[in-house]
């Protein structure tokens, strides 16, 4: 691999600015294969060096994958000049990364970020069938002739052709709750499902892409990075 400039290396983390790694150097807090680096511009090989900062080792990713848990309000965009997106709510040294499909502006939940293009194709390909699970509260009481309605694929009136899906009714009342199944993800789909049943959504929420749950220790707008396992276990879908 390339080399590539120590600061560039160590923000890619996402725990240290650019600029706190220069300051973190020129104080000798930074060993490169046991030497004290006190130029963070030096350039070296991120996947053969062995980096230190403050005596800890850095373990380096060649891709970076994050998971958000996304409040209502951010846009799923890189830049979009009508509002904050949920670039926003990260700091600056990972607003290279750009979100794994999208969510409206007003649904919130599990969005994956990444700066690896080709597994976030994978994962979105309609060709794959990744799964897509949203928790969904509803104005109206769900049936299960509306679980029907979704499981045999639905024909909506504004044109939208929808594969079949899974609708679980967890309660139902004047306001309803259950969970919604993708193997697709179309604009405001499970909206426009939902609102062709008679039962439109008051909120939703995205609880897990493929075997990948939202993590309920994040809190709204909090983020972190995956695991070696969970990266493997995404790679393992496509």
């Amino acid at each position: 691999m390339a080399k590539e400039r120590l600061d560039k290396i160590i923000a890619s983390m996402g725990t240290w600015s650019r600029r706190e790694v220069k300051e973190l150097a020129r104080r000798g807090q930074v060993t490169v294969n046991g030497a004290a680096v006190r130029s963070a511009e030096e350039k070296f090989d991120p996947e053969t060096a062995d980096i230190f900062v403050n005596g800890e080792a850095l373990c380096y990713r060649r891709n970076t994958w994050i998971m958000l848990n996304k409040p209502a309000g951010y846009l799923s965009a890189t830049e979009d000049g009508r509002g904050e997106t949920v670039l926003d709510l990260l700091p600056r040294e990972l607003r290279r990364l750009f979100p794994v499909g999208r969510l409206d502006k007003d649904t919130e939940g599990l969005l994956l970020l990444t700066d690896e293009g080709g597994l976030a194709h994978a994962l979105l390909s309609p060709k794959r069938h990744v799964d897509k699970v949203y928790y969904a509260r509803t104005a109206g009481r769900l049936t299960e002739e509306d679980c029907r309605a979704f499981a045999q694929g639905m024909s909506l009136l504004d044109g939208l052709q929808c594969l079949p899906a899974r609708l679980e009714i967890l309660s139902a009342g004047e306001e309803s709750e259950a969970h919604v199944t993708l193997r697709e993800g179309k604009f405001h789909q499970v909206k426009r499902m939902l609102a062709e049943r008679g039962k439109p959504v008051v909120y939703l929420e995205r609880i897990q892409m493929g075997n990948l749950p939202l993590d309920r220790g994040l809190s709204r707008g909090a983020f972190r990075f995956l695991t070696e396992l969970e990266i493997a276990s995404l790679r393992a879908l496509v």
